[in-house]
């Protein structure tokens, strides 16, 4: 054993020894107590052995450096904890947090925008209202809990028992999850129900975060203010940039399956604090914004643009992403993956074939396992080898896991397959050689057909579409990556007069060939698995869930949009001249996908995409140029498209 390798297991150890002397130590100035309550480590692993049944917990609002609501009074966010009651004699512990706006429920009666140009609003349903006594949910507390940390919930800014006005996402709303943190470690004021102040003095210090979608996108702030502290977050499909929630490369693209929101329709929804009016004037000012005419990036979205800020970042970052999330798109976290891998920050990524969801209860013992470890690694210092291990977990079919030191894999390299014409027109070839033909046209009728209904017999000539096919795969190749097109085509209708006909250019990645693939939502398989210590109320298991499949002619792989008055910057809107020829360049969402021998590999070129984009009245006349038109596809090693010249 080298003189260097000695030096570092003996740093490690007394890191160890630092953060189990923390969680002992008593407060400042307190005298030293007989029988310190200690945590146990055994295996590189913290253990149960604290009671869950028998925690502390309490109540505390914190003041933030916000006043979001503007009533000359710092916003106050509302914290509830619950502890190991040993840290009532002397234990100090980490905080496991989970911040969010849902936490009182929300108004799911708040109007949409309307997307049919022209069009009425639409409605959702009744409002949903949470009982506040449900402040544990999830597996947090059983599982961590008697393992030496404390467990807490947030509300965020303008919910549930907090102050201010909801904001979704700018620095306000960070500043509120921030001020959690400063609290727990004795940077910000708190007080109890009573108005009585009160410090954390049972904390060390050392704050991680984790929680899906809006409940990730939270940590994804905090660690962009770059707050001390805050050691590691896991943040699951989540938000990096709110532009790429609500936006496309300039275009007014939906979160899926919510046609129509808007950064100030999510602020109404979760507008649940008391005196719910005083944030009137906030939310309208949002939504004059928002800009839903151009679709511009402007200060509205680089407030909300947490990339940008990836150096500040300071936890550690275990990412993870649904592979058939068209919620939180991958995007958000691929690019957020990127910036943090730029700025150096430890990192891992979990990608799965799930949708807008946790693999926590289709991959329970693995997912409880590197969580465990994450935040022993980062909040206790326990050297246990997560960083050691592969930094992906790929789930490359139901329940069928690999890893990989990167992503996308080491080896993959793009190739150019050009959008050439057919024998006879369309369908046209992909190929990887350019082959010039005449040009092809579509006339856009998105508004009344959506794209899987444009998918349908792909081997015959439809007017509202076009598409390029390889011939049969002869082996498997993997995309992984963002794939890339960029499309030589012309406007003849729209684009210069956008109120009167779509200015968006959609494209497709589509696998045809009839097979039984995920779908990204789950179903439950009736095995019980019990993960942590019950309550009553709370049996501390869950039912094991798999994923759904269904077997179809084809499937959307990933797709990307594009307002082509945004050709040159999603920043700026720029003019099209009809019939004039243009290079239109832009991202489809990024993936990781496998298409099998037999199939073939297909890329479908629309306008309007009726479950994203805004719909605007038909007749937009896209004219694409073949041989000057292609897709930049991104494959990994092991396969070859070789034979598609």
């Amino acid at each position: 054993m080298t003189r260097r390798l000695l030096r570092g297991r003996a740093a490690g150890a007394l890191a160890l020894a630092a953060a189990l002397a923390a969680a002992t130590a008593p407060p400042a100035g307190a005298a030293a107590r007989p029988s310190v309550p200690k945590i146990k480590v055994v295996n590189g692993e913290t253990q149960p052995v604290f009671s869950r049944a028998d925690a502390v917990t309490q109540t505390v609002d914190i003041e933030t450096e916000a006043d979001s609501d503007r009533d000359g009074v710092r916003d106050r966010v509302r914290l509830r904890i619950m502890r190991p009651k040993e840290t009532d004699r002397g234990l100090r512990v980490p905080t496991i947090l989970e911040p969010s706006p849902y936490w009182a429920g929300v108004h799911d009666d708040v109007p949409m925008h309307p997307v049919d140009i022209g069009g009425a609003q639409a409605r959702s349903g009744a409002a949903v209202q949470r009982n506040l006594a449900e402040v544990f949910p999830g597996y947090y507390d059983n599982y961590f809990l008697p393992r030496g940390y404390a467990v807490a919930n947030l509300d965020s800014i303008g919910t549930g028992g907090s102050t201010g006005c909801p904001t979704s996402g700018d620095r306000a709303e960070q500043a509120g999850v921030k001020a959690a943190v400063d609290w727990l470690n004795g940077r910000a004021r708190g007080w109890a129900p009573d108005g009585a102040p009160v410090q954390a003095t049972w904390s060390t210090g050392s704050v991680g975060m984790i929680g899906q979608s809006y409940n990730g996108t939270l940590p994804n702030m905090a660690a962009a203010a770059g707050v001390t502290g805050l050691k590691a977050i896991v943040p699951i499909a989540a938000i990096s940039s709110w532009y790429d929630y609500y936006r496309a490369n300039g275009g007014v693209v939906a979160p899926g399956g919510y046609q129509g929101e808007d950064l100030d329709v999510l602020a109404k929804v979760v507008l649940t604090r008391q005196n719910p009016e005083v944030c009137a004037k906030v939310i309208d000012e949002l939504t004059a914004a928002q800009d839903r005419e151009t679709g511009d990036y402007g200060k509205v979205w680089a407030e909300r643009d947490y990339v940008r800020d990836a150096r500040k970042v300071k936890a550690a970052v275990m990412v993870v992403h649904g592979l058939n999330d068209w919620n939180v798109k991958v995007k958000n976290s691929v690019q957020w993956w990127n910036a943090l891998k730029e700025a150096g920050v430890p990192r891992k990524l979990w990608l799965h074939q799930g949708d807008h969801a946790t693999p926590f209860r289709w991959r329970l013992e693995e997912w409880l396992r590197q969580t465990h470890h994450w935040f022993d690694r980062w909040l206790y210092g326990i050297r246990n080898g997560i960083t050691a291990e592969p930094r992906v977990d790929i789930e490359r079919a139901p329940g069928r896991w690999e890893t990989a030191r990167d992503w996308p894999v080491p080896g993959t390299r793009t190739v150019p397959l050009s959008l050439n014409a057919g024998a006879d027109g369309q369908p046209g070839v992909l190929s990887t050689r350019p082959r010039p033909g005449a040009p092809q046209s579509m006339v856009d009728a998105g508004r009344t057909r959506t794209a899987e209904q444009l998918l349908v017999g792909e081997d015959r000539a439809d007017p509202n579409r076009l598409v390029y096919l390889t011939p049969e795969l002869e082996e498997a190749v993997r995309v992984n990556g963002i794939p890339r097109m960029s499309v030589r085509a012309s406007f003849d209708d729209g684009a210069a007069a956008s109120d009167e006909r779509s200015p968006y250019l959609t494209a497709l990645l589509v696998d045809y060939g009839t097979d039984t693939r995920p779908t990204g939502a789950r179903v439950d398989t009736g095995e019980r698995v019990c993960y942590g210590e019950g309550v009553p109320g709370d049996d501390g298991c869950t039912t094991r869930q798999a994923l759904r499949t269904e077997t179809a002619p084809f499937k959307i792989v990933t797709r990307g949009w594009l307002d082509v008055r945004n050709r040159h910057s999603p920043s700026r809107t720029e003019p099209i001249a009809p019939g004039r020829e243009y290079t239109f360049r832009w991202d489809l969402e990024p993936t990781d996908y496998v298409f099998e021998p037999g199939h073939r590999i297909g890329v479908v070129v629309l306008s309007t995409d009726h479950d994203f984009t805004l719909r605007y009245p038909a007749g937009t006349r896209l004219t694409v140029r073949p041989g000057s038109s292609r897709l930049l596809f991104p494959v990994a090693p092991g396969g070859s498209l070789e034979g598609l010249g």
